[in-house]
Parts: C-alpha cells; structure tokens; sequence
C-alpha cells in the first residue's frame, strides 16, 4: 500500500507532528480511514487526503492569534 504516515503527512504539510494532531483532535481537519497494516491499525494518508488538509489549513483559526487580536480591540 502506498501512504504516508501521520509523521510524514505533517512534514510534506509543512506542520509540526503535534500541531497536526491538536487539529485531528479539534476535528478541524478530516482524517483517512483506519487500514490494518501487519496487524496494526494505521491512517495512511494519501496525496488526495493531504491535498485536501493544505486547502483547509489556511480556514483555520488559530486561537492564540485570536486572543491577541480581541484584546487590542477593547
């Protein structure tokens, strides 16, 4: 099968490994289906998936920028 791993899809996203985890966990962005790989249950992003993560990425808020910006309001 042909994939990337979780690691390797936030390289190529120009993410860091953890950041892309928070948006999986905030379900911010859609995640491939679990494949059994040798037993092991993995997600194996394709380019089709990964492409689809860089066209929401620039939607997502980021809270930090957020907070910063409604404090200088008042």
């Amino acid at each position: 099968m042909n994939g990337l791993s979780t690691r390797d899809a936030a390289k190529k996203l120009g993410l860091s490994f953890t950041s892309l985890n928070r948006y999986i966990a905030a379900k911010k962005i859609p995640l491939p289906p679990l494949v059994r790989v040798g037993g092991v249950r993995v997600r194996l992003w394709s380019d089709k998936d990964i492409a689809k993560v860089r066209a929401l990425l620039p939607k997502i808020k980021n809270g930090r920028k957020l907070r910063y910006k409604k404090s200088r309001r008042k």
